[in-house]
């Protein structure tokens, strides 16, 4: 989900910007000390929306520059357990899909790829036993949010599961909703005993 949140934080405003309009110098600031900040409690940071409040600054002895404790506002985006995302498919690899979800990606392993038995090809593809339903590079697709980690901070990993009804390529999940294309299912003999 993306969210516009409030922080309030003491910004680092260089002697370099010293020259500049106070406002202009703590948006820069701020901008290039957050934009890409990745943490657990407010996800990644989109952008600085804006600067909503600027306090008197103090100076550090022995740093020079000037802090000045700051409200403004961010746009962030908080990725959720259960979220359901549009994504397009970035990679293939034996063991899954890579999925860019906007402002970061996902991965689906294979066994969360599709109702099927999945086998990666030569021509980065996946493709379904019975189904023949194929999943390549650049299809558009829903998945869910099942496992999040921040355990490595600069990269954080989201599990992906397509495996659900509504999930998955476009053309699945109109397929499965019709139920044209669906390959028949074959009856199964039973075998005698003898």
């Amino acid at each position: 989900m993306f969210y516009a949140v409030k922080v309030k934080d003491h910004v680092r405003v260089p002697p370099a910007m010293f020259s500049n309009d106070l406002n202009e110098a703590v948006v820069k600031s701020v901008k290039e000390q957050f934009t890409g900040y990745i943490g657990k409690e407010i996800g990644i940071v989109i952008d600085v929306l804006d600067v909503v409040e600027v306090q008197d600054g103090i100076i550090i002895p022995g740093d020079g520059a000037t802090y000045y404790e700051t409200l403004f506002e961010l746009l962030v985006y908080l990725p959720e357990q259960q979220e359901v995302l549009p994504g397009i498919i970035r990679d293939v690899a034996e063991f899954g899909a890579f999925i860019s979800l906007g402002p970061i990606d996902g991965m689906v392993h294979v066994s969360q790829a599709m109702n099927d038995f999945v086998s990666a090809t030569k021509e980065k593809t996946l493709q379904g036993k019975d189904t023949g339903r194929t999943l390549k590079v650049g299809d558009v697709c829903l998945a869910r949010m099942v496992a999040i980690s921040y355990k490595d901070r600069a990269n954080p990993k989201f599990g992906l599961t397509m495996r659900q009804e509504g999930l998955g390529k476009d053309e699945w999940i109109l397929q499965d909703l019709t139920g044209e294309g669906k390959p028949e299912k074959k009856p199964v003999k039973a075998k005698k005993k003898e």
